[in-house]
């Protein structure tokens, strides 16, 4: 498999020529290394349609065909694993070796979606169970939605595809994926190992472009019957309005936080805080943002190790084997997260590391001592890599300001105390709690989403099947004896 230095559109299982196209550059530097088509309607009306096409024979596929589909997929990805974790680097400015876990994750994840074909069943009813019921057999059937509308986010350009591609055709569905415009080759690459694979042309289509043109495409489609996003809440938003009664997936973002309790040994967790605050700078819907720790004058201690920990962080070129921290996606995100950092220590929070821009577009690993409400580095997503510290009176004081927040995606707390971790457990307002372990935790299995605005559904190939699936009944009347 090659990286083409020049994208057209992947419609009906073949290159399809563009009417425009743009460049795709390494965000550490700005240096262009692909060309890449930027859709438009009719383009994307076109991809819908080869979709549409293909629909039935992706529904009459049997599971194990949709299982050997993506079972062949996964093992492209291991084949070509340098390949598509030089294009993640290249394309989002991931340090390398966090772009070769990426791989890791994506075959994991296309493995996961065709064991899931194998499952997308129904159940038998007891319609007997009620006096009507008599003389009937009742179950139901999963079947596909039809046409998967994947709208996927910069930071995971090929995994997150996985997420939506790999359980939308283990479901029995065709696809049309509008990949962020930063970051589109991994997608295609992902496409043309699906079609060495053997799925069926037209199931799976890749039409990149801008969400304003692209994305509205395909979300207000009438063939489309279902949209999945990961991305901003306020897209998610203008998403929802605009799909009518489509279902929809929405994946958008979090704060997440860490609770410390007193009795906790923060000092064995630090490699974990330092890979869940600046992993990818901080561009992770479930990067660790704020850190509570119980009890005044306990968090100096940890703000120090953390601080020193950030500045000791080698940054570099995203191919470079050395570099732990590259650099954020766009120049105005560096500029946003300044401007962040800036207002939080004009309200009082104090500087311990970082707080500069470098280059053309990195940020320093920041960490901020006596964040509180107000500021938007506790109350919203950063985005950026940025871990702000604060102390709370109480355990129960920690946990009300880990909820002082819109979002919900994921939460974290360290405790050696079951009763206070299952407290925890039940207070915070999160999709999921992580015990003892940062809430940048994620295997491909799980169930994962939020909740409040950090969105709706669940992502995981099980649950995504579910969401990509409709429930039919079946009611058979039998013949009397």
């Amino acid at each position: 498999m090659q990286r083409p230095a020049r994208f057209e559109l992947w419609i009906a299982g073949d290159w399809r020529k563009a009417s425009r196209h743009g460049a795709v550059a390494t965000p550490f530097d700005g240096r262009p290394f692909a060309e890449v088509p930027s859709a438009t309607g009719s383009e994307v009306e076109a991809a819908i349609a080869a979709a549409s096409a293909a629909r039935a024979k992706c529904a009459a596929q049997s599971p194990f065909e949709r299982y050997r589909v993506l079972m062949g997929a996964a093992r492209r990805l291991e084949e070509e694993h340098a390949l598509f974790a030089e294009t993640i680097a290249l394309e989002s400015g991931k340090p390398l070796r966090e772009a070769r876990a990426e791989v890791d994750r994506s075959v994991q994840t296309l493995q996961f979606s065709a064991e899931e074909a194998k499952r997308v069943r129904g159940e038998m009813l007891a319609l007997d169970a009620h006096p009507a019921g008599r003389g009937r057999t009742g179950f139901t059937l999963r079947v596909p939605r039809g046409v998967i509308g994947c709208i996927t986010p910069f930071n995971f350009p090929l995994n997150l595809v996985c997420h939506k591609v790999g359980p939308a055709l283990a479901s029995g569905n065709a696809v049309v994926v509008k990949p962020a415009e930063e970051t589109p080759c991994s997608a295609y690459l992902l496409a043309l190992a699906l079609a060495e694979a053997g799925a069926p042309a037209g199931s799976v289509n890749v039409v990149p472009g801008e969400g304003e043109v692209a994305g509205a495409a395909l979300v207000a489609h009438r063939d489309v019957a279902m949209v999945s996003f990961t991305g901003s809440r306020d897209v998610g938003r203008r998403i929802r309005a605009a799909a009518g009664l489509k279902p929809v997936a929405l994946e958008l973002g979090g704060n997440s936080a860490v609770v410390i309790d007193r009795d906790a040994d923060w000092q064995e967790a630090l490699d974990r805080f330092v890979a869940g605050g600046f992993s990818h700078s901080g561009q992770v819907c479930i990067h660790l943002q704020r850190i509570y720790v119980e009890g005044r004058g306990r968090a100096g201690d940890l703000i120090d190790a953390l601080a020193g920990r950030a500045k000791a962080l080698k940054i570099g070129h995203p191919l470079d084997e050395s570099a732990e921290v590259t650099s954020l996606i766009r120049v105005r995100d560096v500029e946003r997260v300044g401007e962040w950092v800036g207002e939080a220590r004009s309200r009082g929070a104090a500087l311990a590391a970082g707080g500069a821009s470098q280059g053309r577009a990195t940020y320093l690993p920041t960490v901020l001592a006596g964040i509180g409400p107000g500021m938007r580095v506790s109350d919203e997503e950063v985005f950026g890599p940025v871990v702000g510290v604060a102390e709370a009176e109480s355990f129960e004081a920690a946990i009300e300001a880990a909820n002082r927040t819109p979002y919900g995606l994921q939460a974290a707390v360290f405790t050696r105390d079951l009763e206070r971790a299952l407290r925890a457990a039940e207070r915070i307002e999160a999709g999921g709690v992580i015990v003892n372990d940062i809430p940048t935790f994620r295997v491909d299995q799980m169930p994962y989403g939020g909740m409040k605005e950090s969105g709706l559904g669940r992502e995981g190939p099980k649950y995504a099947c579910e969401e990509m699936t409709e429930l039919k009944t079946i009611v058979i009347r039998r013949a009397a004896r």
